[in-house]
């Protein structure tokens, strides 16, 4: 049996009739950016996210650029991230010319520790983006009570909730990515960054379009980040299913939990207070590689996240982080390894994963 690692063919192959209608809907209006489409996504996303505003723009990296250009931050300021996520929130900090401060995370949720960060808070920190890394939340409430701003990273945890409550609206500012790979993904790129503050949202509609509000009159220093109409009439299409798919993950990851009980490895724990919605589905084990390796032949690829910390990517090396210096990170680095993971796994692709893994282990 072959089964991919990631499949996002597949959603769009079972919605495909749908997809093309709306699709048709749009090119016959010809209004491609920032067209109706993009305005009612804009609020059924923010009103699925407990959010007042959405402010779709080109992805979800330009959502966390646009999230710090509005609230102001820029060089001589200090923004608190993650070593161990995608790079995106790292390079967002570095765009606005502000300087990246790492903390380190919690060992089995992945997502920063509360603790260290309040260790690295400076006069000169000016806010802190927590990813809720994988598929569920953060620590809002402990880093909250720091005085700062958050700006959440729900690149891949829409749909997730935190005491009940969903992620995105719970800080000054949510970004959400519609990479075609996510929960919720589009047929390219797309973003959007959530507030529950109307001035906020204001300027971040500026932001995104050169920093007008009226044609050819710019009042800011702007960014040209617009999402396509196209990608809102997908994105629309596939909203109404997230519910199910993210319950289809949920399902998927019991089955793994209990496929892999009692062997070597260290399956994710979900952390108190939250609904976890597995946009990845990780483990853990001191034999990874030659897990890894045994997967691909017998038919499963995967893929590493993160194989290196972004403290130690080469892009930073003037920054003078070295090895050791985040060592959570840096152990969950070389121990990590994600298994597929998408709703349109079929239960006999599942047991097959657990069966090669139980078989690498001889259980």
């Amino acid at each position: 049996m072959n089964v991919p690692f990631l499949n996002p063919g597949a959603q769009v192959a079972a919605l495909r009739s749908e997809i093309l209608e709306a699709v048709a809907r749009s090119l016959d209006r010809g209004h491609f950016i920032l067209g109706p489409d993009v305005a009612a996504l804009e609020q059924e996303v923010a009103a699925a996210c407990g959010a007042a505003h959405g402010i779709g723009v080109n992805s979800g990296s330009d959502a966390l650029t646009l999230a710090l250009r509005a609230l102001g931050i820029g060089p001589g300021d200090e923004v608190i991230t993650s070593p161990f996520t995608y790079i995106a929130p790292a390079e967002s900090i570095h765009q606005v010319g502000a300087r990246i401060v790492f903390a380190d995370v919690h060992p089995r949720y992945f997502t920063l520790d509360p603790a260290d960060v309040a260790r690295r808070i400076t006069p000169k920190t000016r806010a802190v983006i927590p990813v809720h890394l994988f598929g569920q939340a953060a620590p809002i409430r402990e880093l909250g009570t720091l005085g700062l701003p958050l700006i959440e990273d729900c690149a891949q945890a829409i749909g997730a909730e935190l005491d009940g409550k969903p992620l995105g609206g719970l800080g000054t500012l949510g970004c959400l990515s519609f990479y075609p790979t996510k929960n919720l993904g589009a047929c390219g790129d797309g973003g959007m960054v959530l507030t529950q503050d109307a001035a906020l949202a204001r300027t971040l509609r500026m932001l995104r379009v050169h920093g007008i509000e009226r044609r050819y009159h710019h009042d800011l220093h702007g960014w040209n980040s617009r999402l396509d109409d196209l990608q809102a009439a997908i994105l629309r299409v596939k909203l109404p299913h997230l519910a199910a798919g993210n319950a289809r993950r949920a399902a998927i990851a019991a089955r793994y939990d209990a496929g892999l009980a009692g062997l070597p490895v260290e399956t994710p724990l979900t952390a108190p207070g939250n609904r976890h919605v597995y946009h990845v589905y990780a483990v853990l084990t001191d034999r990874r590689d030659e897990l890894q390796a045994h997967l691909a032949a017998n038919g499963v690829p995967t893929l590493i996240y993160y194989p290196v910390p972004l403290h130690l990517q080469r892009c930073y090396a003037d920054q003078g982080w070295k090895a050791g210096d985040f060592p959570v990170a840096e152990a969950l680095s070389r121990r990590i390894l994600p298994l597929p993971m998408y709703p349109e796994l079929s239960d006999g692709q599942v047991d097959w994963v657990i069966r090669q893994i139980r078989t690498f282990f001889g259980a």
